[in-house]
């Protein structure tokens, strides 16, 4: 059963130092998409996995093995520890995940925040690792306009608005400063 005291107990020290569109705040916000994509939908998921992957994408890559001896003090047997690990590292790729779960949680990782957040979190990121808005748009364009997938028939037209809009708003940003 999950301890959700012991769990954000856990995780919250990851996140204290990161930059405030990858603090806890973004996981909440992952979270909340996380449920709007099940309430759109009828999978049948292990949602404890899912909800502890979810704490864990944001430092899966850094911290696995921490994050598996902390599953393990909590005892969670061993399929479990693999699957949640398993799913955290699905969000996290730009291969499609193969679970359910991975997918759900990569597609709400994505979409976190609605439309406007992408261009939001993009620009705040840049302006917060001290690049300048010429660099920022630059990396914007590169890596972020049509970049974005999502997985599930419930956030494919999700995440084309999304991309249309942000393309949209890109164009007339790079107009209206040249």
């Amino acid at each position: 059963m999950l301890n959700e005291k012991a769990l954000f107990e856990f995780v919250e020290p990851y996140y204290i130092d990161k930059d405030i569109m990858h603090n806890m705040w973004h996981i909440e916000l992952v979270k909340r998409m996380v449920k709007r994509i099940l309430s759109l939908s009828s999978y049948i998921v292990d949602e404890e996995c899912l909800t502890l992957a979810t704490y864990f994408h944001g430092f899966i890559y850094r911290d696995e093995d921490k994050i598996k001896q902390w599953m393990q003090a909590q005892n969670y047997n061993e399929a479990m520890i693999l699957k949640t690990i398993n799913i955290a590292w699905e969000s996290q790729r730009r291969e499609i995940p193969e679970t359910i779960e991975g997918k759900i949680l990569h597609d709400a990782h994505v979409l976190e925040g609605g439309k406007t957040y992408l261009i939001v979190k993009t620009l705040i990121t840049g302006s917060v690792r001290g690049q300048s808005l010429t660099d920022t748009l630059k990396y914007m364009e590169n890596n972020v306009l049509d970049k974005n997938q999502c997985y599930l028939p419930e956030t494919i037209p999700l995440c084309e608005e999304m991309n249309k809009y942000t393309n949209s708003f890109f164009g007339e940003l790079i107009e209206g400063i040249r």
